[in-house]
């Protein structure tokens, strides 16, 4: 591995409850650059993460990219404390500062 790969989903749990270094995310693009914070954290039930604003459409052309969760980590540095939260699950939050409510995903395909 290199520090540039990036890895779509990584076994679960985490070594350490963190973030691996290569695991990746789908980012908006307006949490990446910092104009909005991450309000909804997303660990799918296929590993993969997203990250989003809670405001804008991810599925909007050129919203979203793939980066390094580490990116989205530096910004939000709270968004490090849902390393531990399981496949399957979405956080929430209403702004910095607000504690995040994890819940169960409802309505995504768990194969």
């Amino acid at each position: 591995m290199t520090d540039r790969e990036i890895f779509r989903e990584l076994p679960f749990p985490y070594e350490g409850d963190r973030f691996p270094p290569q695991l990746g995310a789908l980012v908006q693009r307006t949490v990446l650059t910092g104009e909005l914070p991450a309000r909804e954290v997303i660990h799918a039930p296929d590993g993969s993460w997203m990250v989003g604003d809670g405001v804008n459409d991810p599925n909007s052309p050129g919203a979203a990219v793939v980066t390094h969760i580490a990116h989205v980590v530096d910004r939000n540095t709270s968004v490090a404390s849902l390393a531990t939260m399981p496949p399957g699950h979405i956080a929430k939050r209403g702004g910095p500062g607000e504690p995040w409510q994890i819940m169960r995903l409802v309505g995504w395909d768990d194969e």
